[in-house]
């Protein structure tokens, strides 16, 4: 997802990505970050030291803070494609300060991507990781800040392209006023210890896209709730085990069921689906099993049932609960005996299918109403699995809403620019009744309104603008929270005209006689602005009581 914020500084654009949602979530771009208190992020630091190797911890905070500067340096060269790299190199002490890890001022910076030179060194006050070190252990005798000096080894590196290491040279934490740090090309550090040598290829092994991701096919997902219904999905699929998937219309159960198909060991064979409640009673029999010839009336040749052609692989029965029950006792036979007989034949046959079946209902009240099979409800519900609707997996919007830019921009060919901020907040506050497929059909129509070369905005999501409001909070000039005003769809003048409720008639005579008045009264002119002729015009206002001279 790209957010392109409408304020022209880049520090505001930078300050407008922090958004505050309802739900406990706090964004950063498309990136879900989490505040922590000075205490217990000092805890947690000393803790990694007391339970890793010295070398290990400096290692392993390097490594994070290189990953988050990476990310940020990729933000800006989004926020500002055409820019000197000098330029968004000054915007690392906002990041610094947003994130409040310190005070950072620039003392020199230097660089010639050419020559592959760099040169740059920074003054950090009051750090954040100085202060934690200070807190747990007192001062001591070894630099503090391995995760700030990996962040602005990770952001250089990637604005610059150049392998750039950061070191402190001297630190709060070692009894000095500030942190005084310098970066150099990696080539360039003569004396690296085991500890510092910590150079582009490995960080780049930390920093692998979809590193954390599930994006196979149309799943895509990194949020927990996602990931545990994915787990349970991995550990079953290379079984033959029947499948129950549960959960809200809309939330992907058959594309689940797609997943666990291409996972499995059939993935070579048919995978067939059925939409269970889209099939009439009287046919569903001859659907699933098939039919021989003469059967019934209509029946004038012998065909399989799903059953048949899902053979050696899997057939998936959505809305499973709105099976007939003659239909339910013969699914029942097919997967206790693993054999079908056809529609009108005496003939049984042998079928190796897998059944995987999905429902939106509560089968189990639906046992208890008499209105499903008890014995067939234990035969599907032997490995089930809920897919969490996307309230409960917010944080899987922002890689949803790239996903389905990306595809809907290459299916429509359309050039799109991303998405705006007011955008991706309104899309981050929405609760989603129809969870991925509302923002799925969202995400197209929004594609196929915006005009190529813009940013998608939220007047293109017109449909739904009404339910869109103001929900959560970021940060203002001042650097206060305040509440973000989601605004709605911008209106048109034939919006405002429509809404005043002014009929036709009078709408043309206003537009007719406005055309003229920007003329100065030259019915030529004014025809021409309205694409018509000169005796069209004075036809039209003749007719509506409006004529004027001249011309």
């Amino acid at each position: 997802m790209q957010g392109i914020p409408e304020t022209e500084d880049l520090s505001e654009r930078i300050r407008a990505l922090l958004r505050f949602v309802p739900g406990g979530r706090v964004w950063m771009d498309e990136n879900r970050v989490a505040m922590i208190g000075s205490a217990a992020f000092a805890n947690l630091r000393r803790a990694m030291f007391e339970g890793l190797e010295v070398q290990r911890a400096q290692e392993t905070l390097h490594r994070i803070g290189y990953t988050e500067g990476s990310d940020n340096g990729r933000l800006l060269q989004r926020l500002q494609p055409d820019t000197d790299p000098a330029s968004l190199i000054d915007t690392i002490t906002d990041f610094h300060s947003l994130a409040g890890f310190a005070e950072s001022e620039c003392v020199r910076l230097e660089f010639d991507t050419d020559r592959s030179h760099f040169a740059a060194e920074f003054i950090w006050r009051d750090s954040l990781e100085a202060g934690s070190r200070i807190l747990t252990d007192g001062i001591g005798t070894e630099p503090a800040c391995w995760m700030q000096t990996g962040h602005y080894s990770g952001f250089f590196t990637t604005i610059t392209g150049i392998p750039i290491l950061f070191r402190e040279q001297s630190c709060q934490a070692t009894g000095h006023a500030h942190c005084h740090v310098v970066g150099r090309p990696i080539s360039e550090w003569d004396d690296l210890t085991a500890g510092q040598d910590i150079h582009l290829g490995r960080h780049a092994t930390m920093h692998t896209p979809g590193a954390g991701v599930v994006e196979l096919g149309d799943v895509v997902g990194a949020s927990p709730a996602f990931f545990a219904a994915v787990q349970l999905l991995d550990r079953v699929a290379s079984t033959d085990a029947t499948v129950l998937l549960l959960g809200e219309t809309g939330v992907g159960k058959e594309v689940f069921a797609r997943m666990l198909h291409r996972c499995s060991r059939r993935a070579a064979e048919p995978f067939v689906a059925v939409n269970c409640a889209a099939i009439p009673d009287n046919l569903m029999e001859a659907e699933l099993f098939g039919v021989e010839k003469g059967a019934f009336t209509g029946a004038t040749e012998s065909r399989p049932g799903r059953f048949e052609r899902a053979h050696g692989g899997t057939l998936f029965l959505d809305e499973i609960g709105s099976l007939n029950f003659a239909a339910q006792s013969k699914l029942l036979r097919a997967l206790q005996e693993g054999e079908i007989e056809r529609v009108g034949d005496r003939q049984t046959r042998r079928v190796d299918t897998r059944v995987v079946s999905a429902t939106h209902v509560d089968l189990a009240e639906a046992v208890r109403a008499g209105d499903f099979r008890e014995d067939l409800y234990f035969r599907l519900n032997v490995f089930p699995i809920r897919v969490p609707p996307l309230r409960e997996r917010r944080d899987d919007i922002p890689m949803l809403m790239h996903h389905f830019l990306e595809r809907f921009t290459q299916r429509h060919g359309r050039q799109l620019l991303g998405f705006t901020q007011r955008a991706v907040e309104a899309l981050l506050g929405y609760d989603y009744p129809g969870n991925v497929r509302e923002l799925e059909h969202m995400i197209e129509r929004a594609v196929i309104l915006a005009s190529d070369g813009s940013a998608v905005d939220l007047s293109h999501f017109s449909t739904f603008g009404p339910q869109f409001t103001a929900r959560g909070s970021g940060l203002n000039a001042q650097g206060r929270v305040q509440a973000l005003a989601t605004q709605p769809p911008a209106t048109t003048p034939i919006d405002d005209l429509l809404s005043a409720g002014m009929p036709l008639e009078r709408i043309e005579a206003e537009v007719l006689q406005r055309a003229v008045a920007l003329s100065d009264g030259n019915l030529a002119a004014a025809a021409r602005s309205l694409g018509m002729t000169r005796p069209q015009l004075a036809y039209r206002l003749k007719r509506h009581n409006g004529a004027a001279g001249g011309g």
